[in-house]
């Protein structure tokens, strides 16, 4: 493969997971077919525990902390978020930073 066509590609995929890419998220997915509740979700984040995967350049703490206050009155577990610790690199590539939160009503 010559260099522009692996150029072209490469700014291809990048283009089209463009916002996606860096947008910061929720750490949990549910596990299909679970017998247990407790097995049903995979991932750092609890119902009362959310967990936000994001990267420090391209997402501010304010929106990182909406995303948490959302997850805790989605659920039910509380009406806001409050910070409890932060770890890096152990998230995705382009999202290195876990920001953990704990619900309070």
């Amino acid at each position: 493969m010559s260099r522009l066509k692996f150029i072209s590609l490469l700014f291809l995929v990048f283009f089209i997971g463009g916002c996606s890419l860096f947008k910061p998220f929720v750490d949990r997915r549910r596990e299909a077919g679970a017998k247990t509740p407790e097995t049903l979700y995979v991932g750092e984040s609890t119902p009362e525990n959310p967990a936000i995967c994001y990267n420090k350049w391209f997402a501010s703490y304010a929106e990182v902390k909406k995303l948490a206050d959302e997850e805790c009155v989605k659920n039910g577990t509380g009406t806001r978020a409050e910070p409890v610790k932060q770890t890096y690199f152990t998230c995705r590539v382009f999202l290195p930073t876990h920001l953990y939160f704990k619900c309070v009503k």
